[in-house]
C-alpha cells in the first residue's frame, strides 16, 4: 500500500491551529505517510530559534491546551521530522518579509520553499490548511 501524501499549509499563529497542524503532521508522519508542511505568515515567527512558544488562544480549548500540559506544537513538529521523516519548510516570501535567514530557524526545518514549488508538491495528495 502506498503512503498517503499529506501537504499541510500553516498560516495561522493561534495555539489551536498550530497544535492541530502539528498533530496531523506528527500522526501522519509516524504512520508512514509522506508529510510536507509549509509554514508561512503568522505561523513562521514561532519557529525562530528561541522564540516564545506560547501562541495566543482563539478560545477556551486553546487555554486548556496550555493548562493541561499537552505536548507543545513545536515538539510535535520536531517529532514528525525525527520519527517519520516529515519535511517542514518555511515560506521563502515570509522569510524575506521577516528578514530571516535559514540559520535563524529551528534546526529541524528544511530548506525554504516558494509557494509555486510547494503547490507542485501538492499534486495527487491531501492538502490541509490551518
Amino acid at each position: 500500500m502506498l503512503p498517503n501524501k499529506l501537504r499541510i499549509v500553516v498560516v495561522s499563529g493561534t495555539h489551536e491551529r498550530l497544535q492541530m497542524a502539528a498533530m496531523v503532521a506528527s500522526v501522519g508522519a509516524v504512520s508512514g505517510d509522506d508529510v510536507m508542511v509549509f509554514l508561512s505568515m503568522n505561523a513562521l515567527p514561532y519557529f525562530i530559534k528561541g522564540a516564545q512558544q506560547d501562541a495566543p488562544a482563539e478560545g477556551p480549548v486553546g487555554k486548556l491546551l496550555a493548562q493541561k500540559n499537552v505536548p507543545p506544537f513545536k515538539h510535535l513538529f520536531e517529532q514528525a521530522v525525527a520519527l517519520g521523516d516529515a519535511k517542514i519548510h518555511p515560506c521563502s516570501m515570509a522569510m524575506d518579509l521577516l528578514e530571516l535567514e535559514p540559520a535563524a530557524l529551528e534546526s529541524y526545518m528544511s530548506e525554504p520553499l516558494g509557494l509555486t514549488k510547494f503547490l507542485k508538491e501538492c499534486k495527487d495528495g491531501q492538502v490541509w490548511s490551518f
